[in-house]
């Protein structure tokens, strides 16, 4: 097999192909082994303490990893540990068993010392134990809370929240908010009738964080936009346009912090 080879300070990537987008950067002590492809895209960070194991490995924009991300496990070797990941995602010190596909939407949220597992097995089923093999897909928007882990088979509906320490063991087909072992649907989620009185009171406190930090932004909500000096944002689309600078990345780094993510060229 074919195979290219990435080396740098404190990193090593081996892989039949790799493709590392613009203002990609790595930290320490990152190791990424694959029988297949690995492909990160633009604007993406691998943090420290990594061992990335598998077939084929997908990243899409704007990834952002912290530190301690493990991906591998049993069945590390075969053809169908494949991982895939959507744009604008973050994760932490993760363990992702890729033995069966796994497959990952935009906009998805790993909280701390989140698993996911796709194969079960020990004893016998001759006598009568059970075994499972079967991939995970986590929908588009979805937030999985703090040492939570998704077992084989499961499927979790685009835009919904895992609570913390939550097992999911099915798919949660609807849209909501889940917890439990197993996770159970608790509650839908619903748009605030006032949303335009829930921003304003956002950039309230956001004008008097600025404030302490030294920042003298001229803010202007005109809903669903608000104007940040010469930048504007739709706080609804995240689409945006104008001039960034200092200010405006503290503002948008501000406004993530309320699910309010916006991705620009520039890094938060």
């Amino acid at each position: 097999m074919t195979e290219q080879k990435y080396s740098e300070d404190g990193v090593f990537i081996v892989a039949r192909s790799i493709s590392i987008g613009k203002f990609t950067t790595f930290g320490y002590n990152v190791s990424i082994e694959l029988n297949g492809d690995f492909v990160i895209g633009d604007h993406s960070h691998i943090g420290d303490d990594v061992v990335l194991k598998g077939n084929n490995v997908t990243i899409g924009d704007h990834f952002y990893h912290s530190k301690g991300l493990r991906v591998g496990g049993g069945g590390k070797n075969g053809p169908k540990a494949n991982l895939t990941i959507g744009d604008r995602c973050t994760m932490h010190n993760n363990f992702i068993n890729v033995c069966q596909p796994v497959f990952i939407g935009h906009d998805v949220g790993l909280s701390e010392e989140v698993s996911i597992i796709t194969h079960g097995y020990w004893q016998s089923v001759l006598e009568g134990y059970p075994r499972r093999f079967s991939g995970v897909t986590i929908g588009s928007g979805v937030i999985v809370g703090y040492r939570s882990v998704i077992l084989p088979g499961a499927t979790i509906a685009a835009n919904s929240v895992i609570g913390a320490n939550s097992t999911v063991t099915k798919a949660l087909k609807t849209k909501g908010i889940y917890a439990g072992n197993p996770a159970k649907f608790i509650k839908p989620i619903e748009k605030p009738d006032k949303p335009q009185e829930v921003a304003l009171a956002i950039l309230r406190q956001y004008a008097m964080e600025a404030g302490r930090l030294g920042y003298d932004p001229n803010i202007d909500l005109k809903f669903p936009e608000v104007i940040i000096d010469d930048f504007t944002v739709n706080l609804l689309t995240f689409d945006y346009m104008g001039e960034e600078d200092e200010t405006t990345d503290h503002f948008r780094d501000y406004m993530r912090h309320w699910g309010i993510r916006i991705y620009t060229e520039r890094p938060f």
